[in-house]
């Protein structure tokens, strides 16, 4: 009785010790499984996924990363401030916003109206919450007061660079490479905070749309879009592929998806224009 006493002592000793060898090892993996979460969330790799964050989300914890646009500094952690897609480059780590209006800063070449003219300048319409202004000082080269609208008038296109911001408004200049009035072609306008990913990373995106469209394309920061090309269908094309881009903002490897996009394009183009060909050559063996 004694000895089947004691057996039975063990073999539960055996189990409490097997249930406590299992909950340790659960912690581990439970901590394991944490450590991967936040190597992902914090290993920057060239293509890697950007992950949509809210406002008060945790994007990274250390001490060697830096509160960038979006973002706030909250002991160890870097805290998302706004809703958008987290970015890192290198130590700094900030929120791009998926969603907003155009706040203008010292530097931003923009594409903007002309909505009015002063005794020394033009009003600019930017998108922006703010008026902006160009005066006859800041063009590309003397202009005489008196002759203000033969340079530019009331519903011109102007690319300009953001010279000063305000507090009253924004100052405009056509100081500069590549700035001055638009001439012909395509203006669209697409969210202000959709713009980085049109330009991608170094100018990624932007200068693949150009070489497979063939057209000239500039992009403001305020989210209007200039489209120049030698025809009509490929300003349109263009003007496809980058609404492709802001509809699909928020997805990984977007620039490859986009090159996907615009070859099954060409190729679904192509089949038309030989369809077509074909029924102008069927309808001309007819007549003969």
């Amino acid at each position: 009785m004694i000895a089947k006493t004691e057996e039975k002592s063990k073999e539960k000793a055996g189990k409490e010790k097997k249930i406590e060898e299992t909950d340790a090892e659960k912690k581990v993996e439970k901590k394991e499984l944490k450590e991967e979460k936040k190597i992902e969330k914090t290993e920057h790799k060239e293509g890697r996924k950007k992950e949509v964050v809210i406002p008060g989300e945790t994007i990274v914890s250390g001490d060697d990363f830096l509160a960038g646009e979006g973002t706030r500094k909250e002991g160890k952690d870097i805290v998302a401030s706004r809703f958008g897609l987290a970015d890192k480059s290198g130590r700094l780590i900030k929120v791009i916003p998926l969603s907003g209006i155009y706040m203008a800063r010292r530097g931003n070449v923009i594409i903007g109206k002309v909505v009015d003219v002063t005794f020394n300048g033009w009003l600019v319409d930017i998108k922006s919450p703010y008026s902006s202004f160009l005066s006859a000082a800041e063009g590309p080269r003397f202009i005489n007061k008196n002759e203000l609208t033969e340079f530019l008038d009331i519903g011109d296109m102007v690319i300009a660079k953001v010279f000063s911001v305000k507090r009253k408004g924004i100052d405009l200049t056509l100081r500069g490479h590549g700035l001055g009035k638009v001439e012909g072609g395509m203006i669209i306008q697409i969210n202000s905070n959709k713009v980085p990913r049109v330009i991608g990373k170094e100018g990624s995106m932007i200068n693949l749309i150009k070489k497979e469209t063939n057209c000239e394309i500039v992009v403001g920061q305020n989210g209007i879009i200039w489209i120049l090309g030698n025809k009509v269908e490929d300003e349109l094309f263009a003007e496809k592929a980058i609404i492709f881009v802001t509809e699909k903002s928020f997805i990984s490897g977007l620039t490859e998806a986009t090159q996907e996009w615009i070859e099954k394009e060409k190729s679904k183009n192509k089949s038309v224009k030989e369809e077509k060909k074909e029924k102008e050559a069927g309808k001309e063996k007819e007549k003969e």
